[in-house]
């Protein structure tokens, strides 16, 4: 799964579609929890772990039940083979901007794409309140009384953590984020039970980055403290980043600025990070001074790390220092001649001053004035072509290829009526931008 903050879209839990094993119908899995609890509850078979193993069998097959044998990813027609089981009524809904059939049944609602692929699961009239808690608790006393019975424990309570990651995943499809933390959290917990025992660092996360959507600041600052605490910061040290934005709405810049140069020290190169520190030193008169003192540090660390140029360019570019902006971009090269983004700094860097350039003269009505705008403008447009086409030679990231290429494209149009060579670039871009949408 990848991290939640960058891939939490509609669907995400398509990608861990399943099929499941046959379930029991409704009233008969009802029957089966109500027998191995009555179990459960005779003292003499409650000293056996052979109880509470069937209490938790029957209730995660308690559990599955509403949902029937479908499985996220089903086709039309394989829910047509496996159910004869007909809905009640459909309407079309949109989740997460994505158009759906809704087909309402009388444990659970699917969600139809418009590819007719079975998207989401809802169930609406569970067996047993809670059944995943209670199985889990079933499964942990079993282990208990006889640490033996690991060979079937540890995967139901994997199992246990999975489902709850599901039903996260669901309830952030519908927006409701608080559930999703609640949800997440769970599966966290459930994932360091005995004997399974794994520190779920990413489902924790999750778990925070829902409680920050669902803007519960003290429970998101809570758990993202412990996910640092644990060593987990998120891609780009974006739990730092994201304590800082807490910290921000709770009125405490001091924390604000400890948690952005705590981040900024475990990664500098951190976007999220870079742009809330700069930011904040500029809005609180900070002296700036000290964000390169930071960089200075990491490059000592890491002398042979062209990313930590990249970043001096981009604080330096963010302070209006384009000229020793550009020399950060260039010493990426140095340090390490395939590394592309020192080049797609630059390329940006000249690209946006021709976009200012050009607003400029837009507004300039002195004819004068106007012409050395626009030679200005062309210059600069032209200057960012060199580096752009080395970034696209280079990077072997196919989105980042597409980016560059259209910055290419757009670039090459001012100039593909004057300049031949200037014509066949403009096509080759453009033609690689079409290629990479269809």
């Amino acid at each position: 799964m990848k991290k939640i903050f960058l891939a939490l879209a509609v669907l995400a839990s398509v990608s861990m579609a399943y099929a499941q094993d046959q379930v029991k119908g409704f009233d008969a899995a009802k029957a089966a929890v109500a027998a191995a609890q009555e179990a459960a509850n005779n003292p003499k078979k409650a000293a056996k772990a052979a109880t509470w193993v069937k209490l938790g069998q029957t209730l995660m097959d308690a559990y599955n039940a509403p949902a029937g044998n479908a499985w996220v990813g089903a086709s039309a027609q394989e829910l047509a083979l496996i159910s004869k089981e007909r809905p009640i009524s459909q309407e079309n809904v949109v989740i997460g901007g994505v158009n759906m059939v809704k087909q309402v049944f009388a444990t659970k609602n699917y969600y139809v794409n418009e590819s007719g692929v079975l998207s989401l699961i809802e169930v609406t009239k569970p067996v047993v309140e809670n059944a995943l808690s209670q199985a889990l608790e079933a499964y942990k006393k079993a282990y208990e009384l006889d640490p033996k019975t690991a060979k079937t424990v540890l995967p139901a309570i994997q199992s246990i953590s999975q489902k709850y990651i599901d039903e996260a995943y669901n309830a952030y499809n519908f927006q409701k984020f608080a559930d999703a933390s609640d949800l997440f959290e769970k599966a966290f917990d459930a994932s360091n039970t005995a004997p399974y025992s794994v520190l779920d660092t990413n489902t924790l996360f999750n778990a925070a980055f829902t409680a920050h959507a669902a803007e519960d600041w003290n429970r998101a600052k809570s758990l993202f403290e412990k996910c640092v605490d644990l060593g987990y910061y998120g891609e780009g040290g974006e739990a730092y980043a994201k304590l800082a934005n807490i910290a921000e709405k709770l009125g405490d810049k001091d924390a604000q600025k400890s948690y952005l140069e705590k981040g900024f020290s475990v990664s500098p190169e951190g976007q999220s990070i870079l742009v809330g520190l700069i930011n904040f030193y500029i809005d609180n008169n900070e002296d700036t001074g000290k964000l390169f003192e930071l960089l200075d540090l990491a490059k000592k660390n890491e002398p042979n790390n062209a990313s930590l140029y990249y970043v001096e360019g981009n604080i330096r570019l963010k302070l209006g220092d384009t000229e020793n902006a550009a020399k950060a971009y260039e010493k990426c090269a140095e340090i390490n001649p395939s590394y592309e983004y020192g080049y797609i700094g630059e390329g940006i860097m000249f690209y946006d001053k021709a976009a200012e350039i050009q607003e400029a003269a837009q507004n300039e009505f002195d004819d004068a004035k106007y012409l050395a705008l626009v030679a200005d403008f062309e210059k600069s447009l032209k200057a960012c072509i060199e580096p752009f086409e080395k970034a696209f030679e280079l990077t072997q990231d196919d989105a980042v290829k597409v980016g560059i290429a259209e910055y290419l494209k757009n670039a090459c149009f001012r100039f593909r009526e004057t300049d031949e060579a200037l014509l066949e670039k403009y096509n080759k871009y453009n033609d690689f931008v079409t290629a990479a949408a269809n």
